[in-house]
């Protein structure tokens, strides 16, 4: 039975997915963007700002799962540009500790709402 997880404390969909839905132990969680799920604007100060948005989306989602992002097994990581890739790994790093998920990380062309980075990933919780 797929279970789907929505929060108000992480943006609403802006299209056609569920936030996350959670099949058994394992959630998968829909990328995110740096919306500020109050207002649904995109956070545009710095990069910086724009990667702590996008962890604090995912670890709201994480959370309504009934887990946390320690329980990520897996990350994909969409950059507009990889110059980034440093930054984002500072910014990770306040939010993971080891042993860190698994990771993968794309320049890609574009992002909804042109922003500059979207997470997206798989979470795994205790029994």
């Amino acid at each position: 039975m797929k279970q789907i997880i929505n929060t108000p404390q992480a943006p609403a969909a802006i299209g056609t997915y569920s936030q996350a839905v959670r099949v058994g132990q394992t959630v998968y969680l829909s990328g995110q963007i740096p919306l500020d799920p109050a207002s649904m604007t995109l956070v545009t100060e710095s990069f910086e700002a724009q990667a702590v948005r996008v962890f604090e989306n995912l670890k709201a989602v994480a959370e309504a799962a009934g887990g946390s992002l320690q329980d990520c097994v897996k990350l994909t990581i969409l950059l507009t540009d990889l110059a980034n890739f440093a930054q984002v790994n500072e910014v990770m790093a306040r939010y993971f500790q080891a042993p860190y998920p698994a990771r993968a990380a794309y320049a890609v062309k574009a992002l909804p709402k042109d922003a500059d980075i979207e997470v997206e990933g798989i979470m795994v919780l205790g029994e």
